[in-house]
This record gives C-alpha cells, structure tokens and sequence, in this order.
C-alpha cells in the first residue's frame, strides 16, 4: 500500500498550524511541523517531504530565506515549495514564483479547498483524494462492484467547488448511485423540475444563495418536500450553523472532509429517510 505523503507546514501562528494539520490528517497524510524558518529547512534537509507549505513571515528566518536555501541544495530542489500568505498587492505573485516557490495559497485558509489546493502539487500516487476513493472502490466485493448505475437511487449533489463534486460523483457511481449535480441552487431547481432525486446533498457555502436558501426553498415546495437534504460543511462549523440547518429542514449535516466509505453510509441513512416529514 502506498504510504501517505509527507507534508511539511512551516508556521509560526498556532491556529492556522493547528488547522492545516487537521486537515491534512483527516485525510490522511503525514504532516510534519515547524514554528521558524530556521527548524523548517533544517526539517525539509533531515526528512525530505513531499511538499512543502511555508509561511511567508517567520522568526529566525522568514519564507524566502526558506525556499532559497532549499533551492540551492541538489538534494532537496525537486521538493515543492508553496508559499502561505495574506499579502494581496500587485507584483506580490510574481515575486513569490520569481523567489523559488512553486505555488502560494492565500490566507485565510479556506477549509473546503484546501487539500484540494495543496494535492495540485503532489504527484496524483500521493494524492489521498484520489487513493481513498480508489480503496474504497477496489475493497467492494465482485458482485457489488458491477452493479447497475443507478440501482440505488439518484443523488443530487450541489456543490459550487469542482474537486468536491468529483469526489462524490467518484465515490457513489462505483457503489450504484446514479449522480446529477448543479453548481447553484437557482440550477438545482432547475434539474429537480426534470429528475426528481432521491437525495440530495448541498454545500452550505455557495453564491448567490447558499444551503440555507435551498432548504426553505425545498420545504416549501410541495415536490420536493419528501426528497431527504443532507447540508455538507467543514469539521469547523459552529454548532450553532449546524443546529441552525436542522432546524430548517435538513435530514443530516455532514462535515467534510469525509471518507468514502464513510459518505456511502451517510447517503444510505439519508435515503432511509426519503418520503418522511421534514
């Protein structure tokens, strides 16, 4: 089986380490820590990552004396660099690729796109997107691999992010589910009018109108009251947004990121729903 990747962050701000490591580990990676420049080359010479994530202002050494020296040496050049920062002004993006670094993420961290970021970096054999979804796939029995598309049901899946519609497209087609996915509520309305489904899950962060908006639009619609909604978000939503959602007429809230495996039971559970009240 193929290790996880290691991920060095390089980040003297406690919450934002604390949070990139979080994300990291629950999906599955090995990440490595440093609070200084200094101690983060001294890591990427002794443990040799996979990628690098570095915080532009640190103590000792900020992140351009980092990837400098990381540069300079043979054995650790091929190591990607990605730069972690909130500075915004012109030339700033130029300067940071000009100075060695590979990439650059821009802070806040944003918890929904973050690995996804992060994976564009990685060669696809490292990228536990892609691994998790595969291991589940390939750990289906035989007579469960080949079945019908579509015989479980149809899901439809909101979602405004790419790689996170990807995911449960890649998950639920292997395991029988038929998939439809809007990138907007306005569209996800749209598709109902055509194909009722026989769950949906929503993303509760989307423009113009977001989970919130879909739920008491589809509580009110007479059509779509019986179809179950799950509200999919990060691990870090306040208690109080999640509540706020069931209150309004989610059947579960999911956070994300999730396994596979894990999604397959939560859409199973939500389909077990399908036609009670609200």
């Amino acid at each position: 089986m193929q290790a996880p990747a290691k991920i060095l962050v390089i980040e003297d701000n406690p919450d934002n380490l604390e949070l990139m490591v979080d994300l990291l580990e629950a999906y599955g990676y090995a990440p490595l820590t440093a609070r200084n420049g200094e101690s983060g080359f001294d890591a990427t010479r002794d443990q040799r990552p996979d990628l690098v994530i570095c915080d532009v202002h640190l103590p000792k050494l900020d992140g351009y004396g980092v990837v400098e020296q990381i540069k300079c040496e043979p054995a650790l050049q091929a190591i990607p660099v990605l730069a972690v920062t909130a500075l915004a002004m012109v030339g700033d993006r130029d300067r940071m690729l000009g100075a060695g670094f590979d990439g650059y993420i821009s802070k806040p961290i944003e918890p929904e796109t973050f690995v996804q970021e992060i994976e564009a970096f990685l060669p696809a054999t490292l990228r536990a997107t892609a691994r998790l979804a595969t291991a589940a796939r390939a750990t289906e029995p035989e007579s469960e691999a080949g079945r019908r598309h579509g015989e479980h049901g149809t899901i439809l899946v909101i979602d405004d992010t790419p790689a996170n519609v990807e995911f449960a497209r890649s998950t639920l087609e292997p395991s029988g589910y038929a998939v439809i996915t809007a990138a907007s509520v306005r569209e996800a309305i749209d598709l109902t009018g055509e194909t009722l489904p026989d769950a949906i899950l929503c993303d509760l962060h989307m423009v113009p109108q977001d989970g919130r908006d879909f739920l008491r639009i589809t509580r009110s619609n007479a059509r779509l009251a019986g179809v179950p909604v799950a509200i999919i978000s990060t691990t870090f939503e306040a208690e109080h947004e999640i509540q706020t959602c069931l209150e309004g007429g989610a059947a579960l809230f999911i956070r994300r990121p999730i396994e596979p495996r894990a999604l397959l039971a939560e859409v199973a559970a939500l389909i077990a729903q399908k036609g009670e009240p609200p």
